[in-house]
């Protein structure tokens, strides 16, 4: 649902204070819900405000403007931390997901993985075979298949 403007806000008010309707009424009039025409007039009488509040919506962040420091200070004394060290250091119960999305927005970047040894890169298997040669025929048992034990005999 779209946020109400302003004018259109002060509009439904403006009507109510006049009494020009009950609060359904106006409503009807104005094509709003009458719960809007009450949360509106609640909003006037708490916070003298009638602006849009989507500001406040939504789960707050769990990392802080201090917790963004301490990120960029162990990043910059160990350029080399993982997620899971950075997660201990703050002694939050935060997920690694939020503190790579945090470390992004602060345009900062992060070690993958441990340190270990690298991969080999070797080839695991002999190249493929040319095709349509008889060179491997007499590996495979008639009857059967390399990943499959022959079968047995009906009595």
């Amino acid at each position: 649902m779209k946020t109400l403007s302003l004018d259109l806000r002060e509009r439904i008010l403006t009507a109510y204070d006049n009494e020009q309707g009950s609060r359904e009424e106006i409503g009807r009039r104005f094509r709003v819900s009458t719960g809007m025409v009450k949360k509106l007039l609640q909003q006037r009488r708490h916070k003298g405000d009638i602006g849009p509040r989507h500001h406040r919506s939504g789960r707050k962040p769990m990392l802080l403007e201090e917790h963004r420091q301490l990120l960029d200070q162990l990043v910059n004394q160990k350029p080399d931390i993982t997620l899971a060290e950075m997660r201990d250091a703050l002694k939050l119960g935060c997920s690694l997901p939020a503190i790579h999305y945090v470390l992004i927005d602060m345009g900062l970047t992060y070690k993958k993985r441990l340190s270990m040894l690298a991969s080999r890169l070797a080839l695991t298997s002999p190249g493929p075979g040319k095709s349509g040669s008889g060179a491997k025929a007499a590996s495979t048992p008639p009857g059967s298949s390399s990943s499959t034990r022959p079968r047995r005999r009906r009595t």
